[in-house]
């Protein structure tokens, strides 16, 4: 948003307020100041008047001009196109200055010769603002012949520049920047005469009227002008160059000015789009094919506050314009274009932003510009669509005010800040404000953004430190607990040579189904997915893990070993923990130690590095309800007689299919695994002894049935077992033999050999009963 000093000054008095204390106001309440740059014109740059313009007698181009400068008449030899008798131009004179470091002097063009220069708005340091030299009019001031330009206010101003966040739209204006300095200088606004005078007018009312059927989010107020004799006035114009806005026609350039100045969205349209000279114009409001409140003539000539049809613009010098003035509520306008997008002109930004409401204000300062600066008749009344619209009130108290901020404010400093800032305050109950929100502030909601009003009035620097008094409560929460029991698994991971591999917390629906896992139920699915292929939640973490696994041998990875820890969705959306892991390929990196030749992983040694990570565990048979396991190469992972996942082989043919070597797969529920203090226990000082079995049990027994009755008739003294061996040959038929290792310890003492004798035989004559089992 840019801003002039002398163009605010039209609406708030800054007498005595340099541009400095200006730019540090608007940083203190919240309007930061992206530049400032100053707008001066040198001196001996004067007001000249052209009596006589002819051309040079020697250059075609070029033109002999007399100019009266007050104390003279000075000839002037000037190249611009637009040069003529009987205009008002800016003059270097001889000695004058100009940015650039020109310095003027006398010089003879083509043998004439030439006492000073006739400007453009670029050589005096202006910006931009057409071809050919600077033609000046009353709209500056008096003109002087011979004054210094830099004695105007146009002259002899400062640029400002405000950086706005998308929730200011009320400050997208010379009024709404007013406003807020109002409130931080305790300066009154000027009241600007736009108040029409109704005698002498037609009315509105014998020409046109408006139309509808049906309810809108819109206020809406039109007029009409029979523009005349209608020229951009200098000032207009120059303001217009400042802030960057390009024009067409002079009707633009007036309603242009007229949005910046009060922030209400302008436009205008020929007469003839809603009627004739012999008939009534109608405009009808309703909703066009996209569902956008729109206006309609003989044809549709506008999306309120979105665009304008290019053959809807009053683009003629003359004629019936009608004056359209809107305002759209902006939730309802962004939403709607976030829903269906449509091709939208420079007045969308301000009102998706929140435009000025204050319809009437902009209409009727619109239209003393057409009357002050032309021969133009303004029709008399407006036919105006209003929507109803209910204030919302905050309540807050003075102590939440002192509690928020950390200061006490006195009430009726509050009172005047809120007044300032255009909100109505109610009668006041004991110490509790009503605050009614004005409708141009569409971004308070809420207490806090109350106190953020008065804070940024007050000025944050304007508040005193005070010591922070500061008690924590307990952290240690279940979420912290869950978050730190993560972390360690990770860090064991990675210790234990995994890499880490992070993943989006979805998955295409399609490969998931593939693989036999279940996904979440269709009325509980996601209504706008990311991608095509991350259409579902995923219902495990090991479809990522293979994906990622796949990628990783595209790119010729001879090892790969990764895990995640994340969350998965079972068909409710209820979300539980994992801690899932992949292995492929070598078990280790080529080196020396292996001759550069690793051997390939294997259920053994990827049980041993998953064990390296989440600790012991015991493994069961288990059939997989998926298709990534192989079914003969498949164990449930029990944690202290939990279930806690399961581990597998991934099958053969999914393994063809994404070029893996020999991999294996595993997925853990991190709820399974311990956290928490470790309990010292006691341990016996006396020794251990070791003792093996070596049993015949049938090819088809399972280990857990041995266990089971080894665990029912071991004695105190066998602190554990486990097997060592394996043995199969022909001569043992459909038997084979089995050698387990048993530890035994007391507590109290050194066992004897008659002590360990009693508990193997124990263990063996339990074998024996339950399942017919000998020694070999």
């Amino acid at each position: 948003m840019i801003v002039t000093k002398n163009w605010l000054n039209e609406w708030i008095d800054l007498d005595g307020v340099s541009a400095d204390t200006l730019c540090k106001t608007f940083n203190a309440i919240g309007l930061e100041v992206d530049r400032h740059e100053v707008l001066r014109v040198a001196d001996g740059v004067v007001i000249g008047y052209v009596e006589k313009c002819e051309k040079h007698p020697d250059a075609d181009k070029l033109n002999v001009c007399q100019v009266n400068v007050g104390e003279s008449v000075r000839q002037i030899v000037c190249g611009a196109s637009n040069v003529r008798e009987g205009i008002h131009i800016a003059l270097a004179t001889v000695g004058a200055e100009l940015p650039g470091g020109l310095k003027i002097k006398e010089a003879k063009l083509r043998g004439v010769d030439s006492h000073g220069m006739i400007c453009s708005s670029k050589e005096i340091g202006l910006p931009p603002m057409g071809e050919g030299i600077m033609i000046l009019d009353p709209s500056i001031g008096e003109l002087v012949l011979g004054k210094n330009l830099n004695e105007y206010a146009p002259f002899h101003d400062d640029i400002i520049e405000i950086e706005l966040t998308a929730n200011r739209g009320d400050c997208l204006s010379i009024h709404g920047i007013a406003r807020d300095l109002r409130a931080a200088l305790s300066h009154e606004l000027r009241e600007i005469n736009y108040k029409e005078k109704q005698e002498g007018r037609l009315g509105i009312g014998r020409i046109l009227q408006l139309q509808h059927t049906d309810t809108f989010d819109a206020d809406l107020l039109f007029g009409a002008v029979d523009v005349k004799e209608l020229a951009v006035p200098f000032v207009i114009a120059l303001r217009l160059a400042i802030i960057e806005t390009v024009y067409t026609t002079a009707v633009d350039a007036l309603l242009l000015y007229a949005t910046q100045s009060t922030g209400v969205i302008l436009r205008a349209y020929p007469f003839e789009k809603f009627g004739d000279s012999e008939t009534k114009g109608i405009i009808t409001l309703e909703n066009d094919e996209n569902g956008y409140a729109s206006l309609y003539g003989k044809e549709k000539v506008s999306v309120i506050g979105v665009s304008q049809e290019k053959e809807a613009h009053f683009s003629a010098n003359e004629g019936l314009a009608v004056i359209e003035a809107s305002y759209i509520i902006p939730d309802v306008i962004a939403k709607k274009m976030g829903e269906k997008k449509v091709p939208s002109c420079p007045h969308y930004y301000r009102s998706s932003r929140g435009s000025e409401p204050k319809i009437e204000m902009g209409i009727r300062y619109a239209g003393s510009l057409f009357e002050k600066y032309s021969t133009s008749l303004v029709y008399g009344g407006n036919i105006e669509l209003t929507t109803s619209y209910e204030a919302p009130i905050i309540s807050i108290c003075e102590e939440e005010f002192e509690s928020f901020i950390g200061l006490k404010i006195d009430k009726t400093r509050i009172t005047q800040i809120f007044k300032n800032l255009g909100m109505d305050i109610g009668k006041t109950k004991g110490s509790t404000f009503a605050i009614t929100v004005p409708k141009f502030r569409h971004d308070i909601v809420n207490k806090q953004d109350i106190i953020e009003e008065v804070v940024r009035i007050v000025g944050i620097d304007n508040i005193p430190s005070k010591p922070l008094v500061f008690a924590e409560a307990n952290q240690m929460s279940d979420d912290l607990n869950g978050y730190k029991k993560t972390r360690m698994y990770r860090h064991r991971a990675a210790q234990s040579g995994f890499y880490e591999s992070v993943h989006f917390v979805f998955n295409e629906r399609l490969q998931v189904e593939k693989y036999g896992f279940v996904c979440t139920d269709s009325d509980k699915e996601l209504l706008n997915p990311i991608t095509a292929t991350f259409d579902t939640l995923r219902p495990t973490l090991l479809v990522g893990l293979l994906n990622s696994a796949s990628a990783n041998v595209k790119v010729n990875q001879k090892k790969i070993a990764l895990f995640e820890a994340g969350m998965i969705f079972d068909t409710n959306r209820n979300e539980s923990k994992r801690l899932g892991f992949i292995v492929s390929g070598a078990m280790e990196s080529e080196k020396i130690a292996n001759a550069g030749k690793p051997a390939s992983i294997d259920f053994a040694n990827f049980s041993q590095l998953i064990a390296d990570v989440i600790g012991s565990f015991e493994l069961v048979a288990h059939t997989p309800t998926h298709a990534l396991a192989h079914p003969y190469v498949c164990a449930k992972v029990m944690i202290n007689g939990v279930d806690a996942g399961e581990m597998f082989r991934l099958h053969p043919s999914i393994e063809e299919e994404h070029d893996l070597a020999q991999t294996f797969m595993c997925e853990i529920k991190t709820d399974a695994l311990a956290y928490g203090l470790v309990e010292a226990r006691p341990y016996s000082k006396y020794q251990a002894s070791f003792r093996d079995l070596s049993i015949l049990v049938s090819k088809e027994m399972s280990y857990e049935r041995i266990k089971a009755v080894i665990e029912k008739h071991r004695s105190a003294q066998v602190q554990r077992f486990y097997p060592v061996d394996r043995y199969v040959s022909e001569a043992l038929g459909e038997q084979m033999s089995l050698t387990l290792r048993f530890v035994l310890q007391s507590e109290v003492k050194t066992l004897e050999d008659e002590d360990i004798t009693m508990a193997m035989e124990s263990i063996l004559n339990g074998l024996k009963d339950e399942l017919g089992v000998n020694l070999r």
